[in-house]
């Protein structure tokens, strides 16, 4: 994408009403921004919630919302078309077409799928196609889900390298405090580093119907300032919301500012992407190689293992004290391990530090 490019993700709250139905105001307004922002030359994906809840609310007949998974993938398969109609309608009053892209866990923790997913949503870009972006609810196995679209818009916008993600929800933005519990909540307007009492201000998901929340809010952004990518959270039913949210007014939404060092896109799909397949626990003469030389791991200075993973598999590197140092892709399985001391054991290539400010 080019260096002004941007991933919105627009929550189930926000493109759906009290009873469930999609609200069609909010998704013709978003539409507008994203249809004038292109034409002034921004590139743009749209990541969408809500098809669960507009899937219920078509055959729930007015009961309680179920909870098992799945009789909610297959609600999601009857939201998933309600969803898209909408977004179609929305787009076609403007002149500008949709294509719908349902994404799951292995199309990125998979290399191969994972730059597929890249090669689909930039062709579509170059055809002139709004990509409308959902995790695939209906077949994600239950163990390996996104279990929120936040995550899923910073995974994409790490896959096609946007310049800022855009997270539009029914709150201001970051508070202070949570709102339900404390009436002098004030909006945090800029982060540049996420911190314990950023995190403690988090709360959970406030309406019940989306899988996000806050917290999850957070953990896309934190993901996203790693990969060098402006975020902002700002409410979705505001006058023009996505522009300024771009803008930056004064006041709107909370900006996170991006580190000053950005990981590549093949470290940030190690660092993010791919699913950890066991952890790894290392001595201190290891851990100080690793943070301060720039050292490979190798067999020598790994204190005890976790998991059945092979070579390839993605791993978690943590510290005597438990406290994560880096993720990394193993060169030797489980089975190998105690080999020789001198195995590599994750190569520095395709290791990602995760304790640097």
């Amino acid at each position: 994408m080019t260096s002004r490019s941007v991933v919105v993700k627009i929550g189930t709250t926000s493109v759906t009403d009290d009873r469930g139905n999609v609200a069609h105001e909010v998704l013709a307004a978003l539409a507008a921004d994203v249809v004038a922002l292109r034409d002034e030359g921004w590139s743009l994906v749209v990541v969408t919630s809500g098809a669960i809840t507009a899937g219920w609310a078509e055959v729930g007949g007015g009961r309680a919302r179920p909870r098992d998974a799945t009789t909610l993938q297959a609600v999601s398969a009857v939201g998933q078309p309600l969803l898209m109609h909408a977004w179609r309608d929305a787009f076609a009053a403007l002149g500008a077409p949709v294509g719908q892209v349902l994404l799951a866990p292995l199309d990125f923790s998979h290399r191969g799928q994972y730059l597929h997913a890249r090669g689909t949503l930039e062709a579509l870009a170059g055809l002139g196609v709004v990509a409308i972006v959902n995790e695939n609810d209906a077949v994600a196995d239950e163990e390996i889900h996104f279990g929120d679209n936040d995550r899923l818009a910073a995974l994409v916008a790490n896959l096609v390298g946007a310049s800022h993600l855009v997270l539009l929800t029914d709150t201001d933005g970051l508070l202070t405090a949570d709102p339900r519990l404390d009436a002098t909540a004030t909006l945090i307007e800029e982060v540049t580093a996420l911190d314990a009492n950023l995190l403690e201000a988090a709360g959970s998901s406030r309406s019940g119907v989306g899988s996000g929340g806050m917290a999850s809010k957070l953990a896309a952004a934190h993901m996203a300032m790693w990969s060098g990518v402006t975020t902002v959270i700002a409410p979705a039913r505001a006058n023009h919301s996505l522009r300024q949210a771009l803008e930056g007014k004064p006041g709107f939404g909370t900006t996170f500012y991006p580190r000053p060092e950005r990981l590549s896109a093949r470290k940030s799909w190690i660092a993010f992407a791919v699913a950890s397949r066991g952890t790894i626990v290392v001595n201190e003469g290891a851990e100080h190689a690793l943070e301060e030389g720039g050292r490979s791991l190798l067999r020598v200075g790994v204190e005890s293992f976790t998991g059945s993973f092979v070579e390839g598999d993605a791993v978690e590197v943590r510290g005597l004290d438990g406290q994560t140092i880096a993720k990394g892709l193993v060169r030797a399985s489980a089975e190998t391990f105690y080999e020789s001391e001198d195995v590599v054991v994750v190569h520095r290539d395709d290791l990602v530090l995760l304790r640097r400010p």
